[in-house]
């Protein structure tokens, strides 16, 4: 048993707030799929350590877990390599992600934001900002669209 004389600081809470992102990325799919007709009813489940990525752009490795990224909506693991920079840009659709590894660096108007391991990010869809991977690590992370994914360059 974990009590408070034998955890780290913060420890709990950190847990709790994986467990919250994780809940909400689980809440999301769901909600999706069901929204979604054409969308298989069976259980999906995947290994983000396991499954067969496959390259997306330079960089950039996925897998697709359910969906089409081409029609949308989607989701999937992406694997962004260490100093990945993807440029300025916006999605048509909304981008919802939950980090699992490394770190998705964001900036937009607003300033810059590490989103870590457990943390959860979404970005609205013509929303304009810069995206890329940690500079040792990279990021993996979970995404989710409910329309086609697309990245439209920023000038």
């Amino acid at each position: 048993m974990i009590t408070a004389s034998n955890q780290k600081p913060g420890g709990q809470m950190k847990r709790a707030c994986m467990l919250a992102a994780v809940a909400v990325a689980v809440a999301l799919t769901t909600a999706v799929v069901f929204a979604d007709q054409e969308q298989s009813t069976g259980v999906i489940f995947a290994r983000s350590r396991t499954v067969k990525y496959s390259p997306l752009t330079p960089g950039v490795l996925s897998y697709v877990a359910w969906g089409d990224t081409a029609k949308g909506p989607f989701g999937g693991f992406t694997k962004f390599r260490p100093g990945f920079d993807a440029g300025m840009h916006t999605h048509t659709a909304d981008v919802l992600l939950v980090v699992l590894r490394g770190a998705y660096l964001y900036r937009d108007d607003a300033g810059a934001k590490r989103v870590g391991p457990g943390d959860f990010l979404r970005i609205p869809g013509g929303h304009k900002h810069w995206s890329g991977g940690d500079r040792k690590e990279g990021a993996l992370f979970y995404q989710e669209t409910f329309g086609k994914f697309d990245l439209i360059p920023v000038k």
